[in-house]
């Protein structure tokens, strides 16, 4: 049995956009109708929960990234550390 999942729904009236947000997670997006709203919700905590592929390397040589050149890992630069 699942216990499903609480959003919060709210209209921004300076705006005119419906804001949802994933109350577990805190991921939040918005849209123009509630149902838009909603539909941005699912896409966004679909990402956060690593929803997706990693791009295959045609794609990445349409974007001009080399992926010898690029690899993940290694040290973070003092930036982010």
């Amino acid at each position: 049995m699942s216990s499903g999942r609480e959003i919060r729904l709210t209209d921004d009236p300076e705006s005119e956009y419906w804001v949802a947000k994933d109350i577990e997670t805190g991921v939040a997006n918005q849209g123009k109708t509630r149902g838009q709203a909603l539909d941005n919700l699912d896409e966004a905590v679909e990402g956060y929960h690593g929803a997706g592929r990693e791009p295959t390397e045609a794609e990445l040589a349409e974007l001009g990234i080399d992926p010898d050149e690029n690899t993940s890992g290694g040290e973070l630069p003092d930036v982010l550390k």
